[in-house]
């Protein structure tokens, strides 16, 4: 091989470097504000609509409400009227009146009250039951309605909750935010020293010329 042909491979090698580099560049930049938008979104999800509706995010720790809702979800319940409970809903109860446990279970039977002003009850089930929970539910129980769920998230809500939730998502969005500006930058950067790279060789052609 002669000393041409062999500048003219390290100029081919030297032109393909950064363009390689700018291409994991675009890649990482890329993923960086996917990561970014799947947090904000998720953020937005378990923290910003609850608060803003007064819904309560909840998590699913049994199986009894597989397929739909498996251990993991997290379930985000906004308050209902009894009258607007209709069967096939999903709601949220306590199991007994004014403590903190509840279940998540669907509405299979709606008990018409025999006497006027008496409100409904409702016989509950998990999809994954084979019988109906033992007792009907009185209004006073719900909590409200399933509106959505987020897969796997519940988990963290456990691990995570309360203010220190609202403190560390925003954080870890910032961060991810940061992260990708940087990359921004980066790619800019490294996009003007290739033009200026090749600008010179343009010029170095030219004075050999």
């Amino acid at each position: 091989m002669t000393s041409q042909e062999d500048a003219m491979t390290d100029e081919a090698a030297t032109q393909d470097a950064p363009r390689e580099r700018g291409l994991w560049g675009y890649i990482g930049l890329g993923l960086s504000w996917g990561l970014l938008a799947l947090v904000s979104l998720v953020a937005a999800l378990v923290v910003v609509v609850p608060a803003v509706t007064g819904s309560t995010p909840y998590t699913i720790i049994t199986s009894s409400m597989e397929p739909s809702y498996p251990p993991g979800t997290l379930v985000i319940v906004r308050p209902v009227e009894a009258d607007d409970i209709r069967i096939g809903s999903v709601i949220t109860y306590q199991l007994e009146s004014g403590k903190p446990e509840v279940v998540t279970h669907r509405v299979i039977e709606i008990i018409q009250p025999s006497v006027a002003g008496d409100a409904p009850r409702f016989v509950t089930k998990g999809d994954a039951n084979g019988a109906p929970d033992s007792e009907p539910v009185m209004e006073v129980q719900i909590r409200g309605e399933v509106w959505y769920s987020v897969p796997w998230i519940g988990w963290v809500n456990n691990v995570v909750n309360g203010d220190m939730r609202s403190v560390i998502i925003p954080i870890v969005a910032g961060v991810l935010f940061l992260y990708a500006g940087y990359q921004v930058v980066s790619a800019l950067m490294q996009r003007r020293r290739d033009r200026r790279a090749g600008q010179d060789d343009s010029a170095d052609h030219a004075s050999e010329q």
